[in-house]
C-alpha cells in the first residue's frame, strides 16, 4: 500500500505541475492529460482518506467537485470538439482541485479512522491491479484511448462509492460486496479487451 501511495503521490505531483504548462492540445475530443490528472486526483483523495489527512466528509466534497468537472468535460465533448479555451478551463479547474487536495494532505492535523471498520486494503489492492492492467493494455495497443478513458471513468465512480461508504466510519459487508462486484465487472471488461487481437499504436496528445 505504501508503494501504491508513493506512486500516486509522484504521479499527482507531476500531473498537477504540468496542467498549467501543457502546450495547446490538438482539436477534437481526446483529453488524455486531463483524464490522467483526474485519475491522479482520485488516487490522492484515497491516499488522504487512508492516512487520515482527508476526512470522509471532505472527500465527498472533493469527489463532488471532480464529478462536476467530469460532467463539464462530457458536455464539451457532446459537441464533437473541445476548443482550446474549454481545455484550459478544465485544466484550471483540475489545478484548483488538485491544489486543494494537496493543501489538505499537508495539514498536520490527522484524523485516524476508527479501528479497521473503514479499511479496505483488499479492495484498494484490486483497484491498483486494474489500473496497472489498463495501463498495460493501452501501451500494448490492446485497449484504445477511448476505451481506457471509459474504464478510468468507471474506476473513479467506484472510488466515489468507496468514499461514500467510508463516510460514516464503517464499510459494511454489503457495501464491501458491492465494491468487489463493481471491481470484478470492471476487471472482466479489462481482461476481455486484453484478449482482443488488436495491436495498434494509440496516439497520445
Amino acid at each position: 500500500m505504501k508503494s501504491k501511495f508513493l506512486t500516486a503521490s509522484l504521479l499527482a505531483s507531476a500531473l498537477f505541475a504540468g496542467l498549467g504548462m501543457a502546450p495547446a492540445m490538438a482539436q477534437g475530443t481526446n483529453t488524455p492529460r486531463i483524464d490522467q490528472a483526474q485519475q491522479a486526483i482520485s488516487a490522492r483523495i484515497q491516499q488522504g482518506l487512508a492516512s487520515g489527512h482527508i476526512t470522509p466528509s471532505e472527500a465527498q466534497v472533493l469527489y463532488r467537485r471532480d464529478r462536476e468537472i467530469q460532467m463539464r468535460e462530457n458536455q464539451y465533448k457532446a459537441y464533437g470538439n473541445i476548443n482550446p479555451q474549454q481545455r484550459q478551463q478544465l485544466r484550471d479547474d483540475l489545478s484548483a482541485l488538485g491544489a486543494e487536495v494537496e493543501r489538505m494532505m499537508n495539514n498536520r492535523d490527522v484524523v485516524r479512522p476508527a479501528g479497521n471498520a473503514a479499511q479496505t486494503p483488499g479492495i484498494d489492492n484490486r483497484d491498483a491491479q486494474i489500473s496497472q492492467r489498463i495501463d498495460e493494455g493501452f501501451r500494448s495497443g490492446r485497449i484504445t484511448q477511448r476505451e481506457a478513458r471509459k474504464l478510468q471513468s468507471r474506476q473513479r465512480e467506484i472510488a466515489r462509492h468507496e468514499a461514500y461508504f467510508k463516510s460514516d466510519g464503517i464499510v459494511t459487508q454489503q457495501e464491501r460486496r458491492q465494491l468487489r462486484n463493481e471491481l470484478a465487472a470492471l476487471s472482466d471488461d479489462v481482461e476481455r479487451m486484453m484478449r482482443n487481437n488488436r495491436n495498434q499504436h494509440n496516439g497520445r496528445n
